[in-house]
């Protein structure tokens, strides 16, 4: 994997433009200036983005035919400096007629082993609940069905930090 670098530049406000190593620009600013996401976002973003990228390449090796696929991730922060993340939950939203197996074990590897991002945030005070919601769209006979569950917790499930 190696170094990765961002060099980050001042455009006026509290807006800046990160450059990162492949050579793509992204803005950040805060609610004042509104021209980018918070930075804050940009780490849920990148947790979405990371455990998507596993969860799809891993579906794909056990063959499973995913319709649809998306990611919603919510966080808390607390409300006293520095404003960490405490609490966070991953929701992976999966359409298609696959196996519950594949997409459980799919997102348990994620989170426990492959996510780089999810890893980094769950070595600090955030407890992460990685879950998932299955929109199956029935036919032949077969009726539509959704199931949704909790297939893992990372993270310490405490905030670390003193008051």
């Amino acid at each position: 994997m190696g170094e990765k670098q961002i060099s980050l530049r001042h455009e006026g406000g509290m807006r800046f433009v990160a450059r990162t190593t492949s050579g793509h620009d992204v803005v950040v600013d805060n609610a004042s200036g509104n021209t980018g996401p918070r930075p804050t976002e940009l780490v849920l973003a990148a947790i979405a983005g990371c455990t998507a990228m596993d969860v799809v390449d891993i579906l794909a090796k056990k063959r499973q035919v995913v319709d649809r696929y998306s990611v919603e991730v919510r966080g808390t922060q607390r409300e006293k400096a520095p404003n960490v993340f405490t609490d966070i939950t991953v929701t992976h939203l999966v359409e298609g007629n696959v196996d519950t197996e594949a997409v459980r074990r799919s997102i348990e590897l994620s989170a426990t082993r492959y996510c780089t991002v999810s890893a980094q945030v769950a070595g600090g005070p955030a407890r992460i609940s990685h879950c998932y919601t299955i929109h199956r769209p029935g036919g032949d006979g077969v009726p539509r069905s959704e199931e949704s569950a909790e297939v893992v917790v990372t993270g310490p499930m405490r905030d670390v930090l003193a008051d």
